[in-house]
């Protein structure tokens, strides 16, 4: 929770401008939106912009999901939900999680600046693939919680993974994924969930279907996502999904008797 206690002393609040600076600011009830830009040095943030990355990934979690949850004209009550079950798995004290609802709410706003904000998210990122992927997974996930993706909600995923990079085959993958049982840690996955979850047909060679494991896991790993940025209090999210990953190669492995 460090970056949460370095912009409420006003450090990261000095730092912290554009579009993100904004929303947080209105969230806090506080003007952020005179900062400065990052400076790089070597392809790496200078020292100490962790924590702006921290707060530029919360910042733009909770008004993104906003957006996507009104994307087919109503925010349904699975869809608040979803986003209720996030901050609770977040462990979210009292005051971000009354951050966290306004984020959201002004995410709802007509006149949200999606592209701007998806700009600096981005730029703030600095090439940080795996934690964008986790931010737009997360994204996947409030589009389906009602348990169906409607037209204009894909439109909208593609065109958040769009500008954030990512090719419309990738968008597809993490959609496919996305579509699996929630239930992947248990017993008794049905096999073809498993190489989804994974990627892969059941075509593949067992050295493809291990490459594909072990590129998940470096993906999700919970501990290289918080040196990335992530903040910490995201870490079950990302706990959760390395377990479902460890289960469908646990699957698959006995299925084709691997050691």
């Amino acid at each position: 929770m460090a970056w949460w206690g370095t912009l409420l002393g006003g450090t990261l609040g000095y730092m912290f401008g554009g579009p993100l600076g904004a929303l947080l600011g209105a969230a806090l009830g506080r003007n952020f939106d005179h900062g400065v830009k990052l400076n790089y040095r070597q392809g790496e943030f200078d020292p100490g912009q962790q924590e702006r990355v921290q707060a530029a990934f919360f910042t733009a979690t909770f008004s993104v999901m906003g957006q996507v949850a009104k994307s087919d004209g109503k925010v349904t009550q699975d869809e608040i939900a979803a986003t209720e079950s996030i901050m609770s798995r977040m462990q979210l004290d009292s005051g971000q999680r009354k951050a966290a609802i306004r984020l959201f709410n002004q995410g709802k706003e007509t006149g949200f600046p999606l592209d701007a904000v998806l700009a600096q998210f981005r730029q703030e990122c600095h090439r940080r693939r795996s934690l964008v992927q986790m931010f737009l997974e997360i994204q996947i996930a409030t589009a389906m919680a009602d348990g169906k993706l409607h037209a204009a909600e894909r439109d909208l995923l593609y065109h958040i993974g769009g500008q954030l990079g990512f090719d419309r085959n990738s968008i597809e993958q993490l959609l496919h994924l996305a579509g699996q049982p929630g239930a992947a840690t248990q017993r008794g996955l049905p096999l073809a969930e498993a190489y989804a979850m994974l990627g892969m047909d059941s075509k593949a060679s067992d050295a493809e279907v291990k490459k594909a494991y072990r590129r998940l896991m470096n993906q999700h790993h919970p501990d290289k996502l918080i040196a990335k940025g992530l903040p910490q209090e995201m870490i079950q999210i990302a706990t959760e999904k390395t377990q479902q990953i460890k289960a469908a190669w646990e699957q698959i492995k006995s299925a084709r008797g691997l050691n």
